[in-house]
This record gives C-alpha cells, sequence and structure tokens, in this order.
C-alpha cells in the first residue's frame, strides 16, 4: 500500500481499542460488577444505553453522511466525531464505583458510542477513492487486521500496565477502582495518538463549498434522493437487507461469545480474557489474510464464504463439551470473523456511485444498526424459554445462514464482478 493508503489504515488500529476495551471487555464488565448495584440491573442498564445510541445511529448516520458529501467535509466530520469519542471515553475516569455514578457513565459511554459508530461512517466514505478499484479489498482487509491488531495491543497494555499489578502502578488507588478507570484514558489517549495521521493524509476535495445551511439542506435532499433511488438498485438495496441479518448474527456473537464461552464451559474469568485475546488474533490474521486475495476471489464471495465457514464452525461449538474442541473451533471461527466485515465494507465501496459514498455508507452503518435490537431478543427469548444457553446461541447461525442466503440474490453489475 502507498503513504495514504498507510495512513487510512491507521485509523483502524486507533479506533479499534474503543470496542475492545469500552464495550466488550474491560469497562462494560466494570459497570456491570463495579458501579450498578447489582449485575442484572448493570447489564439491563447497558442494554438500554446501546439500545438508544443504536436508535441515534440509525437516524443520523444518513443525514450526516450525505451533508458530508454535499459539504465536501468529510475530513472536518470524521475530525469532530473523533474528538467527541476520544474526549466522552476519557470522561470515563470519573465514573467511580458508587451506583449514583450510573447516569454519567452511561452518558459517557453512550455518547462516545454514537461518535465512534459516525466517524465511522465517515472514514469508510474515504475508501473509494484511495486506491485503484481492483486493490479496494487488499486495502480494507488489511485495515481490519490492523484493526484486530490495535485492539489486541491496547487491550494487553490496559491488562498489564493498570488492571494486574497490585499494589497498582502510577499511584492508582484500587479500592477506589482508579486502576480499572484509568483504562478508559489510555483507551482515549491510545485513540488520540493514533488517529491523526488519516485526518492530515486524506484532504477533503478541493474547490467552492457551501455553507453549513447550504449542505444541511443539500444532505437532506441527497439523503432522501438515496432512499428514494435505492429501490432501483437492486443489487445495493438486496446487499442492504442481506447485511440487515448476518450483521445481527455477527454482533450477537460478539455480544454473547465470552458469556457463552464462561457460562457453557465454566471458564473462568483469566481465561475468557485470554480467549478474547486468541480470537482478536485469530481475527486480525483472517481479515489480513483474506484481503490478500479477495480482489482477485471477489468481495461478495469473500463474505459468502466466511458466512457458511462461521455458520459450519459455529454448530460444531454448540455440541462440542470440552474445552479444547471449544478452543479449537472458536479460534477457527475467529479467521472469518474479519473477512465477513472486510469485505462487507469493500463490496460496499464497489457498489457505492461516486460522490455519494458518504451517504451509501450512512445506509451501511443503518443496515447494521437498525434491527440492532432483534438479535439479542430473540437470543434472550429463546434461552429463557428453552433454559439452555446452547438453544439461545443457536439463534445466530438462524441469522447468519438467512443473512447468507439473502446474499446469494446479490448480482453486481458486469464492471464490479
Amino acid at each position: 500500500m502507498n503513504r495514504t493508503a498507510w495512513a487510512w489504515a491507521s485509523y483502524d488500529w486507533a479506533n479499534s481499542a474503543f470496542p475492545t476495551v469500552v464495550s466488550t471487555f474491560v469497562i462494560a464488565a466494570y459497570f456491570t460488577q463495579g458501579i450498578a448495584p447489582d449485575p442484572v440491573t448493570g447489564q439491563a442498564q447497558w442494554g438500554w444505553m446501546q439500545t438508544c445510541a443504536g436508535l441515534a445511529v440509525a437516524v443520523l448516520s444518513p443525514l450526516l453522511g450525505a451533508v458530508a458529501d454535499a459539504g465536501g467535509r468529510r475530513r472536518f466530520m470524521l475530525g469532530l466525531c473523533t474528538l467527541v469519542m476520544v474526549l466522552a471515553t476519557a470522561g470515563i475516569w470519573f465514573a467511580e464505583p458508587r451506583p449514583g455514578f450510573m447516569p454519567w457513565a452511561l452518558l459517557c459511554v453512550g455518547v462516545a458510542t454514537v461518535a465512534f459508530e459516525l466517524a465511522t461512517v465517515f472514514y469508510n466514505a474515504l475508501l473509494p477513492g484511495l486506491v485503484p478499484p481492483e486493490r479496494l479489498g487488499r486495502v480494507s482487509g488489511l485495515a481490519w487486521g490492523l484493526g484486530y491488531a490495535g485492539g489486541l495491543v491496547c487491550l494487553l497494555l490496559c491488562l498489564f500496565l493498570l488492571v494486574q499489578p497490585n499494589p497498582a502502578l502510577f499511584g492508582l488507588d484500587r479500592a477506589n477502582a482508579e486502576h480499572v478507570r484509568a483504562t478508559a484514558l489510555l483507551c482515549a489517549g491510545w485513540m488520540a495518538l493514533f488517529c491523526w495521521p488519516v485526518l492530515l493524509a486524506l484532504p477533503d476535495p478541493q474547490g467552492p463549498r457551501p455553507g453549513w445551511a447550504a449542505a444541511a439542506r443539500g444532505g437532506l435532499g441527497a439523503s432522501w434522493a438515496v432512499l428514494k433511488r435505492l429501490p432501483r438498485n437492486p443489487a445495493m438495496a438486496r446487499f442492504l437487507f442481506a447485511r440487515l441479518f448476518y450483521t445481527d448474527g455477527l454482533n450477537t456473537l460478539f455480544a454473547f461469545g465470552a458469556i457463552f464461552a464462561a457460562g457453557a464451559f465454566g471458564m473462568t474469568v483469566d481465561e475468557v480474557i485470554m480467549f478474547g485475546i486468541a480470537l482478536n488474533v485469530t481475527a486480525g490474521l483472517g481479515a489480513a489474510g483474506f484481503g490478500l486475495v479477495e480482489d482477485r476471489f471477489g468481495s461478495r464471495r469473500t463474505v459468502l464464504v466466511a458466512l457458511a465457514a462461521m455458520t459450519v464452525l459455529g454448530a460444531g461449538l454448540l455440541v462440542v463439551q470440552g474445552k479444547p474442541a471449544f478452543w479449537a473451533l472458536a479460534l477457527g471461527l475467529g479467521i472469518f470473523m474479519g473477512p465477513a466485515q472486510a469485505a462487507s465494507r469493500t463490496l460496499m465501496a464497489r457498489l457505492a456511485p461516486e460522490g455519494e459514498a458518504a451517504a451509501y455508507f450512512g445506509l451501511f452503518a443503518l443496515s447494521g444498526r437498525v434491527t440492532g435490537f432483534l438479535g439479542p431478543a430473540v437470543l434472550a427469548a429463546v434461552t429463557a424459554a428453552t433454559q439452555s444457553q446452547r438453544a439461545g446461541m443457536a439463534t445466530v447461525l438462524v441469522f447468519l445462514a438467512v443473512g447468507a442466503v439473502a446474499l446469494l440474490t446479490v448480482r453486481l453489475p458486469p464492471g464490479q464482478r
């Protein structure tokens, strides 16, 4: 890749620290176990916060994407969302381990989550003009691999510098959970340190720009026009429909995979963390490896292969009993998690009309969020009805399979095959 492509990919390395440290492993666990009065209340409140954030992203992402296209301000919008994400993440430091700090913690994480998702819209919209079309898959896959690696390195720093040392380093007060709260500061600093190359290397298009009011009017009109034209673009419409299902399956897998590992296989907290680290390694290697062959193999075909492999391996996970078999199948499944996501981004970049990338990536974000509640809700309902974690996790495979079948109906334009 050239320098510009490396600068773009470095943003994946930077911002992946947020979902790894805040949304999945450290801060999420701290909120449910340290701030909330009990884990059940904590999980419920965390779920409602994520629901509100998802609704905000669903509403804002298509609109702001169209505004960025109309005003030629993708880089500015990316920088603004990144700044908000960094500041809100750093604000988690002030959430002390007492129930009275629940609203503050939820506010900080919710704002940071919305900013993270919106920043991803503008970041992805920079991809189509970055390299020639025949190299989009390689760049997207390698960037996704860098993202897994960045999240992993940041998580390791949090664990070995802040969470595990006893007595805590830097004079942190373990009794007041400062060693855990400081991971938010480390995460914010990580993102601030590594997010800037893309803002310098990929300037917005030159030329006259409309004012913000005119850009907003143009963005609203463009967003509405994109929605009206969608039925006349069957490949795009079917792809977004397919992504509704398999992204629900992927997101549910990410949210409940560690819970399933702990409950069904009796893993301790340390084992779950090691499992998460190992899964990030295989997912990153898979994303980077498939990125090298995706342009020749095809983005749509890459997603289909990844979904099929995850469905088969996931079915195996539901029937095995021992930890060694679980580890082998789970790490094998991890190899295909990254390609399913990275190749989806590439496919979207190939399908988006020139000059409207941000608006269409807004729809891309919408398709990943608008039914984001469905996967967890179905899993919870089946788990409660059957009193079986394995039966609940089986619903993930249904979402992945339905998404794959829908994706089979997508026919790319001749120039994109």
